[in-house]
């Protein structure tokens, strides 16, 4: 088969670069391993905590013992389904802070700073806060990717944001605006109460073109010659091998740890690792699965002294209410993914902009499903957004089914670990005031008793978890940067007719959630890849704590 684009992944990138090059009238096709994303279980939000950990929707992967965590291997969910992981995230929505993008820029990454980005991010949005505020001129009108917000109708939602404002934070209307620093409501990727996954938003409307192909495969690397690459080798249904060619490019967007992963079995990577395990050196790019990048949480839990919480439906029959109900209606608790309120504060002053993160959710539960106590409660997720802590990402062996190996490096300094006591310490605080401690009958964890540092760091290296949001290992920069594997225009270094585009081009983890930034990735690779000028800069000023350098809040 022969397109004039292959693109590896229907992910949240490759379905939106996909639909961008149709929709100039190309021919693609879009190489997916993973099967269906019709289940009720991925399309009603509240059923998040299921997809995540199916074998048949996740590709199953964990880190390596960590040697920061006591040998801890940590889950790294991404998605094996058409839809990638929009289909089995927890359709969080964040842009990220301006300064990330304007990071980027500094790093080498020309042409990405925020002013050059935030028209890419409105491109791509249908923004909708039904009623509930927000900050429409930064917001994009007719995008493809529904953006909304939930109707907060818990009470302890909106006692979290209130509890912050008690505390002395900032309050922000929307965090994806002009101001992200603050307590306030959280948007999501839901829309006429159902997941709104990039397949919904971007892939669906390809394959009406009927320019884009859908093709099931396993694909096994990118066939390159004379330094340019032609076309993708993969396994089909039968498990028989096959060849699709592409006219123009190949475009990977495999995620953060499969596209290093192809790159390096075609042969472009660190060439003694390549030579190692028996793959013939094309490109030497040393920085092809280096710069690994996540963030990590802790879930700080309550347990509430009235029945407040989502706890009611924590059994069988309250599980089939809330599932019939969204089966007949798409209304009700299985309509939200229940995180409805967020904050992005500063750990201290000299800090200029948040560098931690809140989800607030109105049970206490985990993301495997297991309730942490048998009764009402509720949790805050909070991390650190910019951990200095990196990871790679490593072939096993040159066997395409092979997972990788993936080693973070979780917590590898000390910035982390003091990052993290401050993120407990100032969590416990906003738990104490008024508007959500009348709500409190105990604290569930990290437990009253562990006050100390070192109590603190036990219970951090015991209990931290991924926020599922890895990144980094294709850095995009400038050609002369020996670590860059991508250039501006996300073209492969040193390899024509091959780019990247997905998370992993990220020079830095972007602050909050990662689908919303990868998918403007795609939207601003698509310009480049149809060498169409890029959209014109924005002007906006964001806003930033004036008294930052002295002031925590």
């Amino acid at each position: 088969m022969e397109a004039d684009y292959i693109i590896v992944g229907a992910g949240s990138a490759g379905c939106a670069t996909a639909f961008r090059l149709c929709e100039a009238g190309h021919r693609v096709i879009v190489l997916e391993y993973g099967g269906s994303d019709r289940s009720p279980l991925i399309q009603m939000p509240g059923a998040l905590s299921y997809p995540m950990n199916m074998p048949k929707y996740d590709w199953g992967f964990f880190s390596e013992p960590e040697p920061y965590l006591n040998g801890r291997s940590l889950a790294c969910p991404r998605g094996k389904v058409v839809g990638g992981s929009s289909s089995i995230n927890g359709m969080v929505y964040v842009r990220g802070h301006a300064l990330d993008y304007d990071t980027w820029a500094e790093m080498g990454a020309s042409g990405w700073a925020y002013a050059d980005i935030l028209p890419y991010f409105k491109k791509l949005e249908s923004w909708n806060s039904a009623g509930h505020g927000g900050d429409p001129a930064w917001r994009g009108k007719s995008g493809p990717l529904h953006v909304t917000r939930g109707s907060r109708s818990n009470k302890l939602v909106k006692a979290f944001v209130n509890a912050g404002c008690e505390a002395g934070y900032e309050v922000t209307d929307d965090y994806n605006g002009r101001k992200q620093e603050g307590f306030g409501p959280m948007d999501h990727t839901i829309f006429q109460g159902q997941r709104w996954s990039a397949a919904k938003a971007y892939l669906r409307p390809a394959i009406k073109t009927g320019l884009c192909r859908l093709v099931s495969g396993f694909a096994r690397k990118i066939i390159i010659e004379n330094g340019k690459a032609t076309g993708v080798e993969y396994d089909d249904i039968s498990q028989a091998k096959a060849v699709l060619n592409a006219s123009k490019e190949v475009i990977l967007s495999a995620s953060s740890i499969n596209s290093p992963k192809l790159l390096m079995l075609s042969g472009i990577g660190p060439a003694k690792h390549l030579k190692e395990n028996g793959i013939e050196v094309v490109a030497d790019r040393p920085g092809v699965g280096q710069n690994l990048q996540d963030h990590l949480e802790l879930y700080i839990q309550m347990a509430a002294n009235e029945p407040v919480s989502l706890y009611k439906y924590w059994n069988l029959l309250g599980k089939a209410y809330v599932g019939l109900r969204w089966m007949i209606s798409k209304t009700g608790p299985g309509a939200s993914n229940q995180f409805e309120s967020a904050a992005f504060i500063r750990t201290k002053a000299g800090v200029k902009y948040p560098d931690i993160q809140y989800h607030f959710l109105p049970i206490a539960v985990r993301y495997d499903g297991k309730a942490a106590v048998n009764g009402h409660g509720f949790q805050a997720h909070v991390g650190p957004m910019r951990s200095p802590s990196r990871g790679s990402v490593s072939l096993r062996s040159n066997d395409p089914y092979d997972h990788p190996a993936i080693l973070f490096n979780y917590m590898s300094t000390e910035k982390d670990w003091d990052d993290f006591r401050r993120c407990i310490r100032l969590t416990r605080e906003i738990f104490e005031q008024p508007s959500i401690k009348k709500f409190i009958k105990y604290e569930i964890q990290p437990g009253d008793s562990l006050q100390t540092d070192d109590e603190l760091d036990e219970f951090i290296s015991q209990n931290v978890e991924s926020a599922y949001h890895p990144c980094g290992t294709c850095k995009m920069g400038d050609i002369s940067d020996p670590m860059a594997v991508v250039d501006k225009f996300t073209k492969v270094i040193g390899i024509e007719k091959l780019r990247v585009v997905d998370s992993s081009i990220f020079p830095q983890i972007t602050n909050g959630n990662l689908n919303g930034p990868t998918i403007m990735v795609s939207e601003k690779a698509s310009d480049h890849i149809l060498g169409k000028d890029p959209m014109p800069r924005a002007n906006e000023n964001v806003w930033v704590h004036p008294n930052w350098k002295d002031q925590q809040r």
